[in-house]
């Protein structure tokens, strides 16, 4: 069973290894970065509510995201396994997480922490274009769509998010050093923590992350 936590700094290429590894392993990818803005471009409550956090670089409060998570889990899709991207990001979080597995007989098998200096994140952060139609993320110096502003994959219009710019990306990285990174501990006095060094293409990260699953 893979129930896999990818966890690191905003920028450090959770998101593309799990792209990767949901091929791989044909579990989902569950991110509570894509949930919210599903939400808020359908104009939800609970996309109203996360936008007001996410402009600002702030994290979403636990409850509302934990609660989100935890419906997601629920879903036939991730009977047999997943790919938590961006959750949790907080030791209640992570708590929480723990005592609902715990409840369900089920527990995380593996916690892949993409460390990376936070002078490559704020490079990527601020150089990261999405697509307003499907979510495919791009990079302006590593992986830019083929045509400027146009998704190679539904040709829909690829842009900056909001959330993206030097100033914001500044203030992630700080929200992260106080609420994420006491995770690491977390994790590690729970014996599932394994670091693997994000820096290089998707695919020399890739690499080293295999071992990790296997072992």
């Amino acid at each position: 069973m893979n129930r896999i936590i990818l966890f690191g700094a905003p920028g450090a290429g959770k998101g593309t290894e799990a792209g990767i590894l949901k091929k791989e392993c044909g579990i989902p990818q569950i991110s509570t970065g894509d949930i919210f803005r599903k939400n808020i471009s359908e104009g939800t409550d609970l996309g109203r509510k996360a936008k007001a956090y996410m402009e600002k670089g702030e994290l979403v409060p636990d409850e509302l995201t934990t609660n989100l998570v935890v419906d997601r889990l629920a879903q036939d899709d991730a009977k047999s396994g997943y790919i938590l991207d961006g959750f949790p990001r907080t030791i209640a979080q992570a708590k929480s997480l723990s005592k609902i597995l715990a409840e369900l007989g089920e527990q995380i098998d593996h916690v892949i922490y993409l460390y990376c200096e936070n002078e490559l994140l704020m490079k990527r952060l601020t150089s990261r274009r999405v697509c307003l139609e499907c979510g495919k993320v791009y990079n302006t110096i590593t992986m830019p769509s083929k045509q400027e502003g146009i998704c190679d994959a539904c040709g829909g219009e690829v842009v900056q998010r909001p959330d993206d710019n030097e100033e914001t990306a500044e203030r992630r990285l700080l929200v992260y050093e106080k609420e994420t990174m006491p995770l690491l501990e977390y994790y590690r006095q729970e014996g599932l923590l394994r670091e693997v060094d994000g820096a290089g293409t998707a695919e020399e990260v890739h690499v080293r992350v295999e071992p990790v699953l296997a072992g």
